[in-house]
């Protein structure tokens, strides 16, 4: 029960307090540590993938252990200072709120017309280039980022908790970071990035396929289509490149009755993902605000069905 309560707490604390930037958050740490264990990993070793495993598996072990044993040692000396720490890691781990007030001022400017804040604030959320993007292009951006975050950045993060309680959290938090740091297909991380891309894959693969019944059952709930976000979804959710991410973002695109996917710039290179949904809808700013919807009541069915699980 206690478990249960502390993931109950940090779901609502971060409602509430989102990401707030002057504290230092434990993500901050993590980057700041494998970017120690990089520099010193491809000094050690020739070989630049074992390079990169050995950093991946060293930064997860210690996220965890350095977790368990602050809690642990917290909570020594005082069982609520145990409690609070722990709900605290949890909390670190998600983005329900901050996903929200990223997405949310994309959606303001271009309610505005205001085309150059639009794509400024969209670059702040993806990777792709966003300066020659237009409406349909910035709002299928930011759609695209709601659905996959909806996973990596809330489902998972939940699920690790319920198992294995805020170290756990952070351990899946930890694999996460890496891919984002070192999980390129350039020359300088397409050997070192290996292992966090694959690690990463497999950390979400389970909970990228929980999203699917979650997101469609969201769906029925605030009034969008919820057949069709479990058709496509099962139809579409593999043709992506990503094992994972496919899975939300055709269920997204389901649900919302457009097409995701299509010819995106990165650093100026032309990258062609599958398109994912049916045609016919213009992509207009109303569905990022459908897509904030879907995700919050996503996040709250996965929170009430993995407490479920925990509790049996």
């Amino acid at each position: 029960m206690t478990l249960v309560f502390q993931v109950i707490a940090a779901f609502v604390l971060d409602l509430i307090l989102g990401d707030p930037r002057p504290y230092p958050h434990p993500v901050k740490i993590i980057s700041k540590i494998a970017r120690t264990g990089e520099s010193f990993t491809r000094r050690l070793f020739r070989n630049q993938k074992l390079a990169g495993i050995i950093t991946t598996l060293s930064v997860i072990i210690i996220s965890y252990f350095g977790i368990f044993f602050i809690i642990d040692l917290l909570g020594k000396l005082h069982p609520f200072a145990g409690i609070a720490s722990s709900i605290f890691f949890i909390y670190s781990t998600l983005s329900i709120r901050s996903l929200f007030d990223e997405s949310l001022p994309v959606f303001k400017f271009l309610k505005e017309e205001n085309l150059p804040e639009a794509r400024k604030s969209l670059s702040n959320i993806v990777g792709r280039d966003t300066e020659n993007l237009d409406e349909e292009g910035i709002v299928r951006a930011t759609v695209e980022t709601v659905a996959e975050s909806t996973v990596d950045g809330i489902i998972s993060p939940l699920f690790y908790a319920v198992i294995g309680g805020a170290p756990m959290a952070m351990a899946y938090k930890a694999a996460n970071t890496m891919d984002s740091l070192f999980g390129y297909k350039n020359e300088k991380y397409i050997e070192f990035g290996w292992g966090s891309a694959r690690l990463d894959d497999l950390a979400n693969w389970l909970p990228a396929r929980l999203s699917v019944p979650l997101m469609t059952v969201a769906a029925a709930v605030c009034g969008l289509n919820g057949s069709k976000a479990w058709t496509i979804a099962n139809r579409d959710g593999r043709k992506h490149p990503s094992p994972n991410a496919g899975f939300p973002e055709a269920a997204m695109a389901g649900a919302l009755g457009i097409q995701l996917g299509g010819i995106n710039h990165y650093s100026g290179i032309e990258n062609h993902k599958p398109l994912l949904g049916d045609s016919g809808q213009k992509l207009e700013i109303k569905y990022i605000i459908q897509s904030q919807k879907l995700m919050f009541i996503s996040s709250f069915l996965a929170m009430l069905v993995l407490l479920a699980y925990g509790s049996i």
